[in-house]
């Protein structure tokens, strides 16, 4: 017990550092001037319409999540894995998964007319306000995980007075992060697409407006888009991803150590999550080694403080495990650190394959503007191409982490190296946050009629910051890949655990018919999600040109659009379409698992996995890569703005649009939540199939 509480208080006080960061480079932050009036009245416009969407947003989730809530509350009267404590623990889950995301889209939307008034100084005090900025969600996302898991496992283990009792309700918690994380991925994905695709289709294409020109009647829907889907839906996503691998974590070595002494099955199960509380240092460690002297380093001062998160890490990684896990269960206690430093490797290794495909330094991304100059089609098979091979690399090197970290401690090595790679969360997130901030600072600038000057230093900025949310998105899905092992790991051993007649092998026909299921579930999910941004969008075009029609005087800049009715459009839209595809992950475990039974219903959990993998990195990858062949081209490559290249570049970075940000980057939680799910109601499949 001594070994429990000296953890629970380890993580509870690295939570609370990383909160205490937060609160005090957000006041920090907010000490800084907002620029001009005319930029306090743009950035109110998106402050508003960003809270509006959040909250009717969590408003809708929070139907759904009343009813899985009463679902597991009742459901405890037959099975003794539910009841009260469950359906808290998916509560409080839920909650503090949405508190990421919504403390995330506060910060950034002060965060974005501050960077651009900055900007006025210099590229180095832009870069080093707006990460700074970024990195209270960072830190935000890593501390809640941390203290959240801390605090309601102590409660948990109080009221039950068991580890397994405790880790029952641990598994109401994880879902409830899931459900939020899906939503909130889905629906800003759909909104800032929807939002973006529209805003371009007429703007851009048919108006021949620059981007982020003020006339454009949805400029503020398309920045507002910024805010929910790539800071509030990824704080929320890799919230849940952390919170669902370290669960997941403490769950398989529950399993592989209950039978140990218990001070070893403690140390086992708490380890993952010390690797957290740990990291909330190493991340605020490396915030102070970010900073660059020209627009050309911007790049390298982000990977700077990546990799000098990862290196402290590592060392302190090594000393604590030898401590700690000295003379647990069956492997030496170094083989534990070799797991870590896999996930700590893994991720190094994915930042700099998806910066590869994804950065215009690189040949794949000149590829694409290279194809752009003979048309619009052979930008988009380019694009495609780009996308496919992208997945080759970071596939590869994720099989081989699978394969060192079980060589190193089974299958408990593959969770040490997942959650390992999910405490390099803080730093990653922070670095993905600034992508956001400075694309918002630029559009600021922009209609705000701010210095050419000026506008050169948040270009310089939103273009990296493009690539960082592409190596942010790699990150998340190939740590989703890991935790998804780990999750099918823990259902194997549960539904083998449960009857003699559910040992899983790949050889049976049960098992290859759920994986043929499973396979399609991504499929499915990601195409519903891309009609969804087609839809949304399509009412967003219709809109737009309605009031370049109207409203006499637009295009002349003697009138004002009517921003507000372009947000609440795209708004209403986007809650509406994001419900079918959320249901997903939740329906087909139900449908299959009760009807066919556990053994389809592990092969679709590895089907599910398996493609959505490929499915994810393809779409993130490639949606990024044409972004960035169209940025390269208005750079002044072949032949710059405006050019045929140009034409043909835009339709790539439409068609990526909802590749990146809506489809590709949402079935990385729905890949989770299907299993986090399915493991939640195992016992009801047992029974039914007993």
């Amino acid at each position: 017990m001594i070994i429990f509480d000296y953890s629970i208080l380890f993580g509870l006080i690295a939570g609370i550092i990383a909160v205490i960061y937060s609160v005090i480079i957000t006041f920090w932050a907010l000490k800084h001037s907002d620029g001009t009036p005319k930029m306090q009245e743009i950035a109110a416009a998106i402050q508003e319409g960003a809270k509006a969407f959040l909250n009717r947003q969590y408003r809708t989730v929070a139907i759904v999540g009343f009813i899985i809530f009463l679902l597991i509350l009742v459901g405890g009267i037959w099975v003794p894995q539910f009841g009260m404590l469950t359906a808290a623990g998916f509560v409080f889950g839920a909650v503090l998964s949405a508190s990421a995301g919504y403390f995330g889209m506060f910060n950034a939307v002060r965060a974005n007319v501050r960077t651009a008034e900055i900007a006025k100084y210099g590229t180095k005090s832009a870069l080093q306000f707006a990460f700074k900025t970024g990195s209270v969600t960072g830190l935000m996302v890593l501390g809640l995980g941390v203290l959240g898991i801390s605090i309601f496992l102590d409660l948990s283990f109080y009221i039950t007075g068991t580890v397994g009792g405790a880790l029952d309700s641990m598994i109401g918690f994880a879902f409830g992060c899931s459900l939020i994380s899906v939503f909130a991925r889905l629906g800003g994905g759909i909104y800032t697409k929807a939002a973006d695709v529209g805003a371009d289709l007429v703007g851009k294409i048919e108006e021949g407006i620059p981007e982020d020109d003020p006339r454009n009647p949805a400029v503020i829907a398309d920045q507002v888009g910024d805010n929910v889907g790539d800071c509030a839906g990824m704080a929320a996503d890799v919230f849940e991803t952390f919170a669902v691998t370290i669960i997941a974590s403490m769950l398989l070595a529950y399993s592989i150590f209950k039978y140990y002494d218990f001070n070893i099955l403690i140390r086992t199960m708490m380890y993952p999550l010390m690797l957290g509380a740990i990291a909330v240092v190493t991340s605020i460690a490396g915030i102070f080694f970010v900073g660059a002297s020209s627009k050309e380093k911007i790049m390298k001062g982000l990977y700077k403080g990546m990799f000098a998160t990862g290196i402290i890490s590592a060392v302190l990684y090594y000393f604590f495990t030898m401590y700690f896990m000295k003379g647990v269960g069956d492997y030496p206690t170094i083989n534990y650190y070799y797991a870590a430093l896999v996930g700590l490797f893994l991720t190094g290794f994915i930042i700099i394959i998806t910066d590869y495909f994804t950065s215009t330094h690189f040949a794949p991304v000149k590829s694409i503007s290279k194809a752009s100059t003979t048309g619009h089609a052979t930008n988009i098979i380019a694009g495609l191409a780009v996308g496919q091979m992208s997945t080759a690399l970071p596939v590869l090197f994720i099989a081989a982490s699978i394969i060192l970290s079980y060589r190193f401690a089974g299958f408990y090595g593959i969770a040490i190296a997942a959650s390992s790679m999910l405490s390099m969360a803080g730093i990653i997130i922070s670095v993905d946050s600034f992508g956001p901030i400075t694309d918002n600072a630029g559009g600021i600038a922009e209609m705000s009629n701010l210095s050419s000057e000026v506008r050169e230093t948040t270009d310089a900025l939103d273009a990296v910051g493009n690539t960082t949310k592409a190596v942010t998105k790699g990150y998340a899905i190939g740590s989703a890949a890991l935790a998804a092992i780990v999750l099918f790991a823990e259902y194997a051993r549960l539904i083998e655990n449960g009857s003699i007649h559910y040992i899983f092998m790949i050889s049976q026909p049960s098992v290859l018919a759920g994986l043929f299921i499973g396979a399609m579930f991504p499929f499915l999910f990601a195409s519903l999600a891309m009609k969804a941004v087609g839809k949304s969008a399509g009412e967003i075009v219709v809109e737009v040109r309605r009031q370049f029609k109207e409203i006499p005087g637009i295009m002349e800049g003697t009138a004002k659009p009517d921003y507000g009715k372009s947000v609440d459009i795209v708004t209403k839209s986007a809650l509406k379409e994001m419900i079918l595809p959320a249901l997903i992950p939740i329906a087909g475990p139900v449908i299959f698992g009760l009807t066919l039974g556990p053994l389809v219903l592990g092969g679709i959990l590895l089907g599910t996995i398996i493609s959505g993998l490929f499915l994810a990195i393809s779409m993130t990858s490639g949606g990024a890569a044409w972004d960035n062949a169209k940025k390269l081209i208005e750079s002044g490559a072949y032949g710059g703005k405006g050019s045929f290249a140009h034409q043909a570049a835009i339709t790539g970075d439409t068609v990526g649009d909802p590749y990146k940000d809506t489809a590709g980057p949402a079935i990385n939680p729905m890949i989770k939540v299907v299993n986090i799910f399915t493991i939640l109601i195992v016992p009801i499949v047992l029974i039914l199939w007993k």
